[in-house]
């Protein structure tokens, strides 16, 4: 944890893949997790009663962090129940991708990308950050990816949502710290979820790989982890790329 005073860290996208392994680490690291999701409730559910049966403390939140009214009601619910609570970490973790190539890409398959994963980020970080002001502490971890570092082909969307979400990082972690807050990002490269099981070609792109493997998500979520520790107290608006040399930071 931060400091013995810290409480709630907020996962989003939390039901599955990297977003569960994170919210898991941080429950370990004595946080209270905010487990959200938008449509996988009952997977939210087995995340907490998992954090739960290991002697940590959890709850679900549900909305669709491309909805700013959704974010704000259902935190702010939250928050007026639970006034003893503080939000002390935000993962950005949740995110969307639409492949296609450029010229056959459309305007929603472009718009949805960019809402959820680089507007959603921007809304909650608003949201959080408000709050964190007053209390002059906080870190914020930015999930952006090697597609935003490099650019990938047939990725035009995701890779400009995750690159707008490691400018931001940069940008917000300049504004706030001098008031105490941390903002970093983590990038990762081929993690081993869902997620990737759709990218053709993926035995290539393990050839390319000089730790000769793809990652798994408990390596992304100790990196998060350390990111929310006091280890890392002297870092913000730096991106950490999680990748096995593909490309090197």
């Amino acid at each position: 944890m931060e400091t013995a005073t810290s409480t709630t860290a907020l996962v989003t996208g939390a039901s599955s893949g990297i977003g569960k392994a994170i919210a898991l680490r941080l429950a370990a690291d004595g946080f209270k997790i905010l487990v959200h999701c938008n449509k996988g409730l009952e997977r939210a559910e087995a995340v907490r009663q998992e954090i739960l049966a290991a002697g940590g403390k959890a709850e679900v939140v549900q909305f669709d962090v491309a909805d700013k009214e959704a974010i704000e009601a259902a935190l702010n619910a939250y928050f007026d129940a639970h006034k003893d609570e503080h939000l002390d970490v935000l993962i950005n973790n949740a995110g969307i991708h639409s492949d296609t190539l450029l010229g056959v890409m459309t305007d929603e398959a472009f718009d949805s990308v960019m809402k959820t994963n680089a507007y959603g980020a921007f809304y909650l970080m608003r949201w959080t950050v408000r709050r964190m002001l007053r209390r002059r502490r906080g870190s914020i971890v930015n999930m952006a990816s090697l597609a935003g570092q490099t650019g990938n082909p047939g990725q035009f969307n995701y890779a400009a949502s995750k690159a707008a979400l490691i400018a931001m990082t940069k940008t917000l972690a300049m504004e706030i710290g001098s008031r105490g807050i941390r903002v970093n990002a983590v990038a990762p490269g081929f993690i081993e979820t869902e997620m990737i099981q759709t990218i053709p070609g993926l035995e290539e792109f393990k050839k390319r790989i000089p730790l000769g493997r793809f990652g798994t998500a408990q390596e992304v979520a100790g990196v998060v982890s350390f990111l929310c520790s006091k280890d890392a107290a002297y870092m913000t608006g730096t991106t950490l790329s999680v990748n096995g040399g593909l490309y090197p930071a």
